[in-house]
């Protein structure tokens, strides 16, 4: 297998090269487990010939609707071997949008966690087209058991030992893997349409741009694989014979960090966000001198950080302060999260540039990349030897990137989908008249290559006065800040940007502390003078070398988190602007009020 085309040969390939390897370590129970390359390959195959036996054939649509674990990717790998086509739906969908996706996709079978096990029935009862229900342990509801489908498959192995290779093999580059449907903030989602030659594109060239490999990599994941990111580095690692731990749970990626030391793992910014708040805030809260060291060392560690990102010589004497603060402060970053990261990976959404740069420091490198669903999804990633913090990294080899004279960035190459299904009128919009992908997205490629994102182009706000403001470019600048977790910039059609800002609480609790603030409550704490003056001279700070009439002229603090739950943050915990800008219309409308003030508390 020289030349792989198809996932089925990606997967068996590995398997063949590193059998006795350990591939996937899990939590059961409290006790993490394992299983090798070998022992995942006889699951797959048992539970490909289940569903062979349930008379699942090649095309047919297999929904798995899971939280992560080892059985999501299990069940994806079986519906791939028998040329079935999956259809992943985010555990935190909500029920109308799974009912629609069942029934766009005319899915056969679906594979749940018991937590969904009773909807997915009661949704089976109104969709003819799905037949099965299948459960990802065996619990005691008329529901086919995983277990059972297991047994089904092993029976059938024993009558027709060859059936299951002949069935993996005869999958093409050009078959359908995958639809998934995007988590889109308005209207009912698309269904993207993802080719094994899509995902291989994908997988190859990003084995070669991030030279990884020979060394064994041990990593964590916690991103959702219902997401095509997370998806496909899953593949990649399974490519380059990584072992994979899924942590318990997004709330103890944390933890999971430091019990499993890994050497890679993937996130978004907020992630990073977080373990910086955390960490910052154990350093304000400190008292003196370990206070004014770690001040120290946070500020000697952004300017090394810096000269280093530019390509400039350090110097002798920064290059003494920056050892004796990584002795005195960094090292503990690297054992905060294990002590083995050699990288992370970062996608989804813009990394502030400080946490880019402090990161750096600490020896922990964060290499931000770009894609989207549509493009399987790498169209562009920082490398270990190529990384500039700000941007998005050099255009990845296999893909090729043109920019509009409005600024949108085209796509070409084999990781482009093969269409929207069902959606014709989408499909000719998403593609120009010579075939190059339409991403939405506006950016430009800096003197050497590096892609830089300003904004998406339907989320271009435009003021009263007719200029353009992009958005997620201010908020990067203004969550440069450490005492700001959260901010969405608004100001479509009124005369100047303004901001919706979740500040950090812990480090406004740390700050007031540290200044002698006394408050009863996280309310009287926002609405203190000193906190209210801190927050405007942060976003004035970060946002100074803009334009006039791109900085943000008021900002309302808000005590309560963006969440997904409430529906403000997409799965992947970008912010949905239209449901935001809904639910806070009327503090909104009060920003643009002669009488508010510059920082105004919700």
């Amino acid at each position: 297998m020289s030349e792989l085309k198809t996932l089925n040969e990606l997967f068996n390939s590995a398997v063949d090269q590193y059998r006795e390897s350990e591939f996937l370590r899990f939590k059961v129970d409290g006790d993490w487990r394992s299983l090798t390359f070998g022992e995942v390959a006889r699951r797959v195959r048992e539970l490909a010939l289940g569903l062979h036996s349930l008379g699942i054939r090649g095309g047919d649509r297999v929904a798995i609707w899971s939280e992560n674990r080892p059985e999501w990717n299990l069940a994806d790998l079986a519906a791939l071997a028998i040329g079935a086509v999956d259809v992943p739906i985010y555990a935190t969908q909500a029920r109308s949008q799974v009912e629609y996706i069942l029934a766009d996709s005319a899915a056969r079978a679906i594979f749940v966690s018991p937590a969904f096990a009773e909807d997915a029935l009661a949704i089976k009862s109104r969709l003819p087209a799905l037949e099965f229900v299948i459960s990802l342990d065996e619990i005691s509801s008329p529901v086919v058991g995983v277990e059972d489908l297991v047994d089904k498959g092993r029976a059938l192995y024993g009558e027709q030992p060859g059936l299951y290779e002949s069935l993996w093999r005869a999958a093409t580059a050009e078959d359908l893997a995958t639809i998934l449907y995007t988590s889109g903030s308005t209207g009912d989602p698309k269904g993207v349409m993802l080719t094994h030659k899509n995902l291989m594109a994908n997988v190859l060239n990003s084995v070669r741009w991030l030279e990884l490999g020979p060394r064994r990599e041990l990593a964590l994941t916690y991103l959702p694989f219902s997401h095509i990111f997370e998806r496909a580095v899953w593949y990649l690692y399974a490519q380059i014979g990584a072992t994979v731990a899924y942590a318990e749970s997004i709330e103890t990626v944390a933890k999971n960090l430091i019990e499993v030391h890994p050497t890679a793992m993937t996130s978004v910014p907020r992630m990073f966000e977080k373990i910086y708040a955390k960490i910052v805030e154990r350093g304000l809260s400190a008292g003196f001198p370990k206070r004014q060291i770690f001040l120290w060392a946070l500020a000697v560690g952004r300017r090394w950080a810096e000269r280093k990102d530019r390509g400039e010589r350090i110097g002798l004497l920064l290059g003494l302060q920056h050892r004796l603060a990584d002795t005195l402060v960094f090292k503990k970053w690297r054992e905060a999260v294990g002590g083995n990261i050699r990288i992370f990976i970062s996608g989804g959404a813009p990394l502030a540039p400080e946490i880019g740069y402090l990161f750096l420091a600490a020896g922990l490198p964060i290499l931000q990349g770009y894609g989207l669903t549509e493009t399987s999804p790498s169209v562009s990633c920082n490398t270990e030897t190529r990384n500039r913090i700000g941007t998005v990294g050099p255009v990845i080899d296999g893909v090729s990137v043109l920019i509009a004279e409005d600024g949108e960035i085209l796509v070409k190459g084999d990781t482009v989908m093969k269409g929207y299904y069902n959606r014709p009128a989408d499909n000719e919009e998403a593609f120009t008249s010579d075939g190059w992908f339409r991403t939405g997205d506006i950016g430009h490629l800096d003197a050497d290559g590096f892609l830089v994102i300003t904004d998406r182009k339907k989320d271009l706000i435009k003021t009263s006065g007719g200029k353009y403001i992009a958005p997620q470019r201010l908020e990067s600048l203004i969550k440069s800040s450490r005492f700001v977790s959260q901010v969405v910039v608004v100001g479509n059609a009124r005369k100047f940007a303004s901001a919706l800002i979740v500040p950090t609480m812990e480090l406004l609790r740390a700050y007031a502390e540290m200044k002698g603030v006394h408050y009863q409550n996280e309310r009287e704490l926002l609405a203190n003078p000193r906190i209210v003056d801190l927050i405007q001279r942060q976003v004035d700070k970060y946002t100074m070398e803009l334009a006039r009439f791109e900085r943000v002229k008021k900002v309302a603090l808000l005590e309560q988190e963006f969440t997904t739950e409430s529906g403000e943050l997409t799965p992947t915990l970008k912010p949905r602007r239209s449901v935001i800008e809904r639910k806070y219309a009327d503090v909104i409308d009060r920003l643009y009020k002669e009488e508010t003030p510059s920082v105004m508390v919700v």
